[in-house]
């Protein structure tokens, strides 16, 4: 099967064909660990966007007429498609993200477990009914498709997140457009070519490539009901803010600063791993990492010394090579961001107690930042505060867990929160008070499964109704209450009794 991908310059799929953008600016798609560019993606315009909903509407008609049962056969194969192209798909995603490939292959197992969950459509939108709510009268709810639905993916995850939203959005009888990370394009070429061939009309799913102009087309357009981002805060509000503005429904999942509580009677050894895991897998670039470690003061120093030995052991470079655990940052740009960021935060006062900086100098190409542990940091420093993504870790010293949870709640942001204990007590007391929507007790990265909602809070989330779960499932689909009576013959009908 020819591909899109093995075009210099990436193309757009429109209405089950791929057509060239308007566009005339273009930028390299380079691999983060290697510097080769692996493709061209075009910046698309407004017509682009507007000949891609233009398709998906075309195409609603027919699709959310098809019987859902259909439509979950169709999600199936999808699934079946995207295990038998496993290992290749996870080759290109490593390619154009840096990720390890056991890291690549986790996060299109992740997205599979979505294909799946959505595949049980014919259960998950049943209506419900109640009759007899009045003498000859009955009640029933239906569950409806919205209509033409956007995505905007950020780079991180360009398999997993688009993953979290096409196959919930098309197996509730929407149509889509994607816009997906200008940065890691490839991946989701390479969904269209899936979905295609596991035989998706044409229309249902289309495809833009771009960036600003793409999304702020996609956020006004009149056919455009509905829009589910992920990418980071400040961008997530401006979705949110300017798609509600027009009435569309919006869920805008945004940044994070994870907070991991370490308490002096929890396993060391496990703690400590957990906390690397999590702090510098995916090299820090995602919104569950663990950015913040909140140590007590008793147990602190011996934690330390374990974790920059943990940090020590983790091999660092391009991705697809046996034995690396940690790959490149996606770009140039946001390591000089990073380098900087941690520089201001020793300027503050924080102490530099593992280094990662010097890691660039073994590669002989690449973005690549290696564990970075900043020790005795305060919740009002800039590296704490904001969001860096990237393997840098911050560490805060206290005395208790009273201390530790008033550390957590300060942030602005409510993503995800772990603790590490063995007390029963502390893990109750975690979990009624601590401002998170996502919460670990001894498991570092505690991403929901798919059949529940991945459900941050405070400025990490803007919306009402979260990805995943049953959420999703309001999300994609309108409702229409039906109250119907019926009469009886002439000589049955009130009439008959005058």
């Amino acid at each position: 099967m020819e591909t899109a991908m093995k075009a210099t310059r990436l193309s757009n799929f429109v209405g089950g064909v791929w057509r060239a953008s308007e566009a005339r600016e273009v930028l390299p798609v380079p691999n983060p660990a290697t510097e080769e560019v692996l493709a061209e993606v075009p910046l698309s315009t407004g017509n682009d966007v507007d000949a891609a909903v233009s398709a998906a509407v075309q195409a609603f008609a027919g699709w959310s007429e098809v019987p859902v049962v259909e439509r979950a056969r169709l999600l199936f194969r999808f699934r079946e498609l995207l295990v038998r192209d496993l290992h290749s798909l996870a080759r290109t995603l490593t390619q154009e993200n840096g990720k390890t490939l056991k890291e690549a292959e986790a996060e299109i197992w992740r997205g599979i477990e979505v294909v799946e969950f959505a595949a049980g459509m014919p259960h998950l939108i049943k209506g419900e009914i109640t009759p007899q709510v009045s003498r000859g009268i009955d009640m029933e709810l239906v569950r409806m498709p919205v209509g033409v639905v956007a995505g905007i993916t950020p780079f991180n995850f360009p398999v997993m997140v688009p993953l979290w939203m096409l196959p919930l959005a098309l197996g509730a009888g929407n149509t889509f457009v994607l816009k997906p990370s200008e940065r890691t394009p490839l991946s989701a070429t390479r969904l269209a070519e899936l979905l295609t061939e596991a035989g998706f009309p044409e229309g249902v799913f289309n495809l833009v490539h771009g960036g600003k102009e793409v999304v702020s087309r996609l956020l006004e357009h009149p056919d455009v009901h509905a829009v589910s981002f992920v990418g980071s805060q400040p961008v997530a509000e401006t979705v949110y803010r300017t798609a509600a503005a027009r009435g569309k429904r919006v869920q805008a999942l945004a940044g994070a600063k994870n907070h991991h509580i370490v308490l002096q009677d929890a396993h060391l050894a496990k703690s400590v791993q957990n906390v690397a895991s999590s702090a510098f897998g995916c090299a820090g670039q995602r919104c569950m990492a663990g950015s913040v470690v909140v140590v007590e003061e008793a147990v602190a120093d011996r934690f330390l010394a374990s974790l920059g030995k943990a940090a020590d052991e983790i091999c660092v470079g391009n991705g697809l090579e046996e034995g690396i655990e940690q790959g490149p940052l996606i770009r140039s740009e946001h390591r000089e961001k990073v380098l900087n960021k941690i520089e201001e935060g020793v300027k503050e006062g924080a102490v530099l107690f593992r280094d990662g900086r010097d890691e660039q100098a073994k590669q002989e190409k690449g973005y690549f930042l290696g564990p970075t542990i900043l020790d005795r940091v305060r919740p009002e420093m800039a590296v704490v505060r904001e969001e860096l993504f990237a393997p840098v870790l911050s560490v805060i010293r206290v005395k208790d867990l009273t201390e530790a949870l008033e550390v957590v709640n300060r942030s602005r942001f409510g993503n995800a929160a772990v603790l590490y204990t063995e007390s029963g007590e502390s893990a109750r007391r975690f979990r009624e008070e601590v401002q998170a929507g996502m919460l670990g007790i001894n498991v570092g990265v505690p991403v929901p499964s798919a059949f529940f909602p991945f459900s941050g809070w405070k400025q990490s989330f803007y919306g009402d109704l979260h990805a995943n779960g049953r959420d999703a499932i309001e999300f994609y689909t309108k409702k229409k209450m039906v109250t119907s009576r019926w009469f009886g013959s002439e000589e049955e009908s009130p009439k008959a009794g005058r």
